[in-house]
């Protein structure tokens, strides 16, 4: 039976543009090859760059790996497009998750 990571990888070749998908690589890749993860994440965003939840697990995942700056970066890029977009609930979590790195500087 395929693990997650290999049905993803499948349904990757299938739909390469796919963003929900690229995002689902990003978190599974999270657990084994956080560079690998990283990518996805920029991959998500340059397919779509309202896709909210990248911007918040990718500035995370800088964070644990010590890239404070480029977190904050990323947290303040998905700032601005949850305000564009009126979602205040990943607003509200961006702006957590940016202060939060602003005091591991």
């Amino acid at each position: 039976m395929p693990t997650r990571l290999e049905q993803l990888l499948e349904l990757l070749a299938a739909q390469p543009d796919e963003p929900f998908i690229l995002f689902a690589l990003a978190k599974e890749y999270e657990k084994v090859e956080p560079a690998e993860a990283l990518a996805f994440y920029e991959k998500t965003l340059e397919k779509d760059p309202g896709y909210l939840g990248a911007y918040f697990h990718r500035g995370q995942l800088l964070a644990e790996l010590g890239e404070t700056d480029l977190a904050i970066e990323c947290f303040d890029q998905g700032i601005a497009k949850a305000k564009a977009s009126g979602d205040h609930h990943a607003l509200s979590e961006l702006m957590n998750a940016r202060t939060n790195a602003s005091f591991d500087l």
